[in-house]
Formats: structure tokens, sequence, C-alpha cells
């Protein structure tokens, strides 16, 4: 009799325990959640640091970002307005994650170039409606800094596009460094954030180079930040999560940002572990911009 009570209450304790697992990654989803939010609460939205007069990281906010990204870059432009609303993309990913998904959705044409043709093929049934009407144009190449000139330029690229982003994981700043012909009013690159904001780094270039996914990647915000003043650039912000920088170029700077323009006041440390996609899984579909 007590044999057959202890299988009951294993069966028991083993149905209670599959019903618990199979809400199990969508409880500990909601625990990690609220964790984030409470993170970012006390260290971001609550920190008097960031009510400094002209800090963008408090307008942070995530659609197709892979971060805060699609907040920042909204209100940089809400300060020095909107031009030709064209961006332009390196490294695209699959076209649901990156720093110009969400323009699309505001009316804005651009590039995509990306290296992988899986994400390519993806993005060209996804984005079939702006691809075929002429807003998006999108093309599978390694970029490189001897090509990244002629992939624009047979883009049609306007030379002064509002928006330029670069995420390659590895050439970032070699990548921006060879461009010359095009000067784009905002300009996001990824970072290492592993170096700090006063160290000079920049990993040798190789045109085949891949992220091994290792810290030796990019570099540091301090040699980006040099690079931008010889380009006639001011670093106005880092993303709270430590991934990307934001320049704008002087002469649309005016004085709406945080200054000093330096690695050692907009640096952000790596705070990867707040990477979160809010919602469902992102999709593009037919839609109206009313």
């Amino acid at each position: 009799m007590g044999f057959k009570n202890n299988l009951n209450e294993l069966a028991g304790f083993t149905k209670r325990f599959l019903k618990y697992a199979a809400y199990a990654p969508q409880n500990l989803n909601n625990i990690l959640q609220i964790q984030i939010d409470e993170y970012l609460n006390r260290h971001l939205h609550n920190n008097p640091k960031y009510d400094e007069q002209g800090k963008l990281n408090k307008f942070e906010f995530q659609v197709f970002s892979q971060n805060g990204e699609d907040g920042i870059i909204e209100e940089i432009f809400k300060r020095i307005g909107e031009t030709n609303k064209f961006f332009a993309e390196i490294a695209c990913g699959n076209g649901l994650e990156n720093n110009s998904a969400y323009l699309i959705h505001k009316g804005w044409n651009g590039l995509w170039i990306d290296g992988n043709i899986d994400y390519i093929e993806k993005i060209r049934t996804q984005y079939l409606e702006p691809i075929s009407s002429g807003r998006l144009t999108v093309t599978n190449a390694l970029v490189t800094a001897e090509n990244i000139e002629e992939l624009l330029s047979s883009a049609r690229t306007p030379k002064e596009l509002d928006l330029l982003t670069i995420d390659v994981d590895g050439n970032d700043f070699h990548l921006w460094r060879a461009i010359n012909e095009f000067r784009p009013r905002v300009l996001i690159i990824e970072y290492n954030a592993m170096f700090p904001p006063t160290m000079k780094w920049v990993m040798d270039y190789s045109p085949t180079k891949k992220w091994s996914y290792t810290s030796h990647f990019g570099a540091s915000l301090k040699s980006l930040e040099i690079l931008g003043i010889e380009k006639g650039y001011s670093l106005v912000a880092c993303c709270f999560s430590g991934v990307n920088a934001f320049f704008i170029r002087n002469d649309v700077l005016q004085d709406i940002f945080a200054a000093p323009y330096t690695a050692e006041h907009h640096y952000e440390p790596p705070r990867y572990f707040l990477k979160r996609k809010l919602g469902f899984e992102r999709e593009f579909g037919k839609f109206k911009n009313l």
C-alpha cells in the first residue's frame, strides 16, 4: 500500500513538474524582464547622470533595433531635422533587428548591405513591397575598405545621406576611415567597450576578417573619437548597453547635445546582458504609414 502511495505521489509530482516545465521558459523570461526593467530604472531612468542637458540615453527605446538605438536615432533627428531621409546600413543582418528597419516604417528610403546570402534572401522575401517600389535597395556583398565607396555609389546613395550605420563586428574603424566621398549627417558605429574610454586601440585590418566571438574586434571608443575629429564629426552619445556610438557631422551639430564630445564623457561600459526583444517576434509586412 505504501509503495502504491509512493508511486501515486511520484506520478502527481511528475505531472505537476511537467505542467510547470511547459511554462517555465516563459516564467523565467518574465522574471528576467522584470530584473532588466528594475536595472534600467535604477541605473538609467532614475540616474541623475542622464539628466544632463543634451544627453540622449533617456530617450532610448526599441522597436527593431538590438538595444535602445531606435529611440536615440529618433531624438537626434528631432533635434537636427531630416533632409533626404536616406539611410545606409552596412551589415544589416536579416532586416528584423538593426538600426534602420524602424526608419522604413517611418517612410525613409535606404540601402542595406550584408555578406550573408541567407539574410539577404530573407530580406527580399520579407521586404518585397519597399524593394519593388524602389524605397529599399538590398546588396549581398562582403564590405571592405577597398569596395565600400563603390558599393554606396552603385546604389545611388546621396553624398550627404542622413544616416550611415556600420556594424561589421571587426573592421568598422577601417571602413569609416576609407569613406571620403560620402559625408553622412549622422553616423552610428559599433565600438569595443571592453577598453576604457582613455585607451586607443584598433584591430589590425584584414578584408576577410570575421568575428571570432571574442574580445578581439573593432576599435575602442577613444580611437573612434579621434577618427571622428579627423573627419569632422563629434561623438554625442553611446547607447546604454555599450554597443554603438553616435557621431554627428560638425556643421549640423548645433549646441543641443552634451559636451564635451569625448570618449570620457560619453562612454558606456559593456552591458550586453541587457539585450532583449520586447513583444512578439519581428516580421515586416504590408502596412500604411498614415
